[in-house]
């Protein structure tokens, strides 16, 4: 077993002088196809549908061992259709890449600083008219897209396409407006949805004093990788969901630092971004009852 332990190195080197440019790029585009799969199994509801998948094979494999040939007839017949099945199981993650790596990146690449500003003037619009909101004890649901698009929620809702200020987001949630009931999408600084229904969270942890409207938040930053901005209508508190994490009763200056952490440019937030990072706040305070029921 040494010799042959022994012979790996030289056996490595002679592979990697055989190497070409094009096999150099097909490793590199074959490592980034395997991260974005492994991304979206992790983020999305794809990890319960490749285990579903996993124990298909293992019954094919049991049945063709054993030798039960009708379920092995049936099992190779349904594999005839798999690529079809697999396309359809998986729709919506496999338009959710696609859209990902389109124009709206490119865009992005060219108008960094324009997105940003913008971007920095939706978030002192925002706090703006959570603070109001917060007063007058309007509820409220903002969901702040990120990486993962949210094209589905906002077709369920009205499309618009419309600057972000104080003025519209209070108009929107008035009480006895039409799209009061639903959330505010916003993309790239701008109001691209309104009246949007989002899924709820299916989290039985949670604490009974949280709503609908917070549940569905806490549920859309589960599914996807938003910022969700909710305004209590019952206490006018203002929280904030992440990543399926909530923090609540938030005043408005800790709301904005919070945003201008998780929505602008890394660079441009240095030291103050871990000061207001979500995860911190929550770590920093469990002992001191910050969530609180309302």
């Amino acid at each position: 077993m040494e010799p042959k332990f022994s012979q790996i190195p030289a056996f490595a080197g002679r592979y990697l002088l055989t190497l070409q440019i094009t096999d150099v790029l097909d490793i590199v585009i074959m490592a980034f196809l395997l991260y974005k799969v492994l991304t979206l199994v992790r983020s999305t509801k794809a990890a319960s549908l490749l285990k579903g998948l996993l124990v298909f094979f293992i019954v094919l494999a049991l049945s063709y061992v054993c030798q039960l040939k009708g379920i092995y007839y049936l099992l190779s017949k349904m594999m005839e259709w798999g690529v079809l099945a697999l396309i359809i199981l998986f729709q919506p993650e496999i338009r959710r890449i696609l859209e990902q790596v389109g124009s709206r990146r490119i865009i992005a690449f060219f108008s960094h600083s324009e997105a940003g500003n913008v971007m920095d003037q939706a978030i002192g619009q925002t706090v703006l008219a959570c603070t109001e909101m917060s007063q007058s004890r309007t509820g409220a649901l903002i969901v702040f897209e990120r990486e993962i698009m949210l094209d589905d929620l906002v077709r369920s809702g009205t499309v618009l396409d419309a600057s972000v200020s104080s003025e519209l987001l209070k108009n929107i949630f008035f009480v006895k407006a039409p799209m009061h009931d639903g959330a505010v999408i916003v993309r790239h600084g701008r109001v691209l949805g309104a009246g949007c229904m989002l899924p709820l969270s299916k989290n039985v942890n949670l604490s009974r004093d949280l709503g609908m409207r917070h549940r569905a938040g806490i549920g859309m930053s589960e599914n996807s990788d938003a910022v969700v901005v909710i305004v209590s209508e019952e206490t006018g508190s203002i929280s904030v969901a992440i990543g399926g994490m909530l923090k609540r009763h938030l005043k408005p200056e800790t709301l904005e630092n919070l945003l201008r952490n998780e929505l602008l440019p890394q660079e441009e937030s240095g030291e103050e971004k871990q000061k207001f990072s979500l995860t911190r706040l929550l770590r920093g305070r469990k002992n001191g009852g910050a969530d609180d029921g309302e």
